[in-house]
Parts: structure tokens; sequence; C-alpha cells
């Protein structure tokens, strides 16, 4: 794969015993040199304007602003230095990118992975949280759409937190379909199956809230007979993961049990979709903050596009999970199973 990355995402300095830290890109720098075919691409970080495209103008100045005071706690959890605004618009630019390239044609072993930091998934329209300043996959996606190269795009949230700022920043759009599997009631306790989307845009948010201790057979069932066959009908000409590995069974806030083996498992998935409906690629990493489980989990999506053939679960998802994905398909109009 193409690993999008800039230098600059180190200099956003989250503190002592944060669980987003620099050290996440280090660990998955090192994972990622012992593996076969690795290439990095340096970015250019992405304009104000496109940012602002997705954000607020006020909120862009309020942030930009508040990074040249120096920065310091924005809420409990989003932490800003003066570098972060540039480290933000660096991780941005990674993601936009990798939309980019993968609409130029860079797919199989030069898929792009875009691995900037701040991640993005909880940043609304408004407003920082959840670690996220921009909302990395959103400003891709509408910077290809602006710019003529996609009509559709699909966004793809395996991250173990339900990317709230992702689904209501295109809530009320028909050409971004968003998906996704979480635990359910983990931070910030949105993504329910009710919310599909309004004003004309119904259907085109699709969420699997798992119940915690959910593993491979769950997570593959939920997108083979969910997300898989919606995503079919939307017909986008982009596919974006929004790659968080906080879902592993041994990353350190989640209850969900996949293993480093189920990323691969999802990783296959999407390839076969997308190469039957002819849909491009990219991958923007979100959470996963268990160094090794992070860099383990980064590793097997790279292997998998590498050649490396990924096994199926050895168990059957469980039956509650069933269930659920049947309430899932009935919302959008797939039937039950």
């Amino acid at each position: 794969m193409r690993f999008g990355y800039n230098e600059t995402c180190l200099e956003h300095d989250t503190g002592a015993r944060h669980p987003e830290t620099a050290d996440r890109l280090r660990a998955i720098r090192r994972g990622l040199a012992k593996r076969h075919g690795v290439e990095y691409i340096e970015a250019a970080p992405a304009d104000k304007s496109t940012v602002a495209a997705v954000h607020e103008d006020a909120y862009v100045d309020e942030f930009h602003d508040f990074c040249q005071r120096g920065g310091g706690n924005w809420d409990p959890d989003t932490v800003a230095v003066e570098e972060s605004w540039v480290a933000a618009l660096a991780s941005a630019g990674l993601a936009e990118w990798a939309a980019r390239s993968a609409l130029a044609g860079d797919d199989g072993r030069d898929t792009p992975f875009s691995i900037g930091r701040p991640p993005g998934h909880h940043a609304v329209e408004d407003d920082a949280m959840g670690f996220c300043f921009f909302n990395n996959a959103a400003v891709a996606a509408q910077a290809v759409i602006d710019d003529g190269l996609a009509e559709r795009v699909a966004i793809f949230d395996w991250d173990v937190h339900h990317g709230n700022g992702t689904q209501d920043i295109f809530y009320d759009r028909d050409d971004v379909f968003y998906a996704s599997i979480h635990e359910e009631g983990l931070y910030p306790g949105t993504g329910e199956i009710e919310e599909t989307g309004e004003d004309g845009a119904e259907g085109s948010t699709l969420n699997i809230p798992l119940r915690a201790g959910a593993g491979d057979a769950d997570y593959v069932y939920s997108f083979e007979e969910a997300i898989a066959p919606a995503v079919e009908q939307f017909d986008p000409d982009l596919f974006i993961v929004s790659a968080g590995f906080d879902a592993h069974r041994h990353d350190p806030i989640s209850r969900m049990r996949v293993s480093t083996e189920g990323y691969a498992m999802l990783t296959k998935r999407v390839q076969e979709l997308c190469d039957d409906i002819d849909t491009a690629i990219a991958f923007v990493l979100e959470g996963g903050y268990g160094l090794d489980t992070l860099s383990e989990g980064v590793a097997i999506v790279h292997e998998t596009f590498d050649g490396r053939l990924a096994m199926d679960p050895d168990e059957d998802p469980a039956e509650e999970n069933v269930d659920l994905i049947d309430e899932v398909r009935d919302a959008h109009g797939l039937g039950s199973k």
C-alpha cells in the first residue's frame, strides 16, 4: 500500500497520559518497517477553504485562534497546542490525498492509506470533540465531490466508536452514504439503527450498534448482510474506510473482541465489494489506542492488499447480533435474512 504520512502530525502534543499520542504513528511506522512493499507519500496539507467546505467558517477560525494562543483543553478529552493547527491541516490533507489517489487509479498494492493525526470522525460542522478537530474523511469526500472527481462517496467506519461527526455532516445529503459498525452505548452515545438520514436523504446513513463483546464473526456478518448490499444499491464512485482499530480485543478503551485477523477479514470483504461494483478504495486512520494492536491492524490491512489470504471466521455470529442485523435490513428496505 501507499501510506500518506507527514511528520507535522507528530507535533500535535496531547500531553502525558492521553491515549491519542504521536506514539501511535511511530508504532505504525515500526510495524510497517517489517513488511514488504510499503511506500510513504508526504502529501500537502489541506487548504483552509477545503476544510471549511465541511466545517463552519466561525469554528475553523475559532480553532485557529485557540491554537495561536497556545491551545489547551478544548474539552476534557480534546487537547490542542499551537502546532495542532498545522497538524490538523496536515491530517486532513493526507485524507484528501488518499481520496484523490484512489480516484486517479491507485489500487491493489498501491491502494492509499492516510495515517494522519489528529483523527477526525467525531468532529462536527461547528465543534471539535473526541480527540478530533477536522473531520478528515468528510473533508476528503467533499473535496473530490466539489472537484467533480466523484458524484457519490460511501464512507464505512469500522472504528469502535460511532462517527457522529461524519454522520452529522452528511445526514441530509444523498450523495454521501455513511455506514458504521460500533459498540452500542460507547462514546459519544449516537448511532442508533433508527438514525438513517433526513430531508430527502433517508437511507443514506446506516448504523449497526453491536453489543459489547462482538467479535470477528459479528463484524463480518454485519458487513456482508447489511453494509455490502446497501453500498451496492448506492453505487458509489469512491469507498472511504474510516479505519479505527480500537475494536480490537486487546485495545484498552473498548469491550469488543475483534482480532488482528478480523481486520484482514473485513479488508478482504471491502476489496471484494469494491471489485464487484468497480469502486475506488481509500483508507483514513481514525482510532486505536493499544500501540501493538494498532500497528498490527494497519499492517494486516497492508498485507491483505499485498496478497496475503485472509481467513474466515471460525464461529457463527451471536444470535442477538443476527437479530440486530435483521432490524437494520428492515430499516433500509433490504428485508430480513
